[in-house]
């Protein structure tokens, strides 16, 4: 087991073994124990209880944080050309098709979100080895594949996130930055556990939030109590 350095046992000592913590103080506690010298991401790790072999126990959706990632999301839009002026409008940072789609082919995939069209999709089938594992091939479910590209665009660009819950039960996301106030990880921590209890599966049974944690790119993770939230 690796050794924590100094400042990973400051940290440590400043969260309470077995205390479950409010929302309002774990992410006021979260601004406390960070100690890099750069502005780490805040994550939140919800274990649900379903069973994620299941079809009928799949969690999936999207939210939008009512503060943002802190995050500079960069998008490529995908589309046709009648549609690549709403793009840039919106936001996109890299608009195009077949050169995009040949660079995919090429290795190249240095963006956060893909966004395109119903009628895109066919050619981005063969893409699916190389966007899959990276979380980046476009979804309808997601409000990634859309006639609306410039509004899917913005909303991302303005926090808009989607996630899906691990095989291990659990959906991890990255809901801002350890320079935000406590207030704002606290709402945007809010926003995403009220999304997830709306999405519980029916055929989900017991205890369906297990348990929650915070935490900071450096930091440990800070327990939440459940009932709580």
């Amino acid at each position: 087991m690796a050794k924590l350095t100094k400042k990973q046992k400051e940290a440590a000592s400043k969260i309470e073994k077995n205390k479950l913590y409010s929302l309002k103080d774990a992410s006021a506690l979260i601004k406390t124990v960070a100690s890099a010298k750069f502005d780490e991401s805040v994550d939140i790790a919800v274990r649900l209880g379903v069973d994620p072999r299941k079809a009928n126990q799949m969690v999936r959706g999207v939210v939008t944080l009512p503060h943002g990632t802190g995050k500079d999301v960069r998008v490529l839009a995908l589309v046709t050309p009648d549609k690549e002026a709403e793009a840039k409008a919106a936001g996109a940072d890299y608009v195009g098709l077949d050169e995009y789609l040949q660079k995919i082919k090429d290795g190249w995939t240095d963006v956060d979100v893909i966004i395109t069209m119903p009628a895109v999709m066919g050619k981005l089938g063969p893409l699916g080895r190389i966007l899959g594992p990276r979380g980046l091939m476009p979804n309808p479910k997601t409000g990634t594949v859309t006639m609306e590209v410039g509004k899917a665009v913005q909303e991302v660009k303005a926090g808009k996130i989607d996630f899906k819950v691990d095989k291990t039960g659990i959906v991890h996301a990255g809901i801002g930055k350890v320079s935000f106030g406590a207030d704002k990880i606290s709402e945007n921590a809010h926003e995403i556990i009220q999304t997830l209890i709306k999405l519980k599966p029916t055929a989900a049974k017991g205890t369906y939030i297990k348990s929650i944690h915070l935490s900071s790119t450096m930091s440990p993770a800070i327990a939440l109590d459940p009932k709580a939230v």
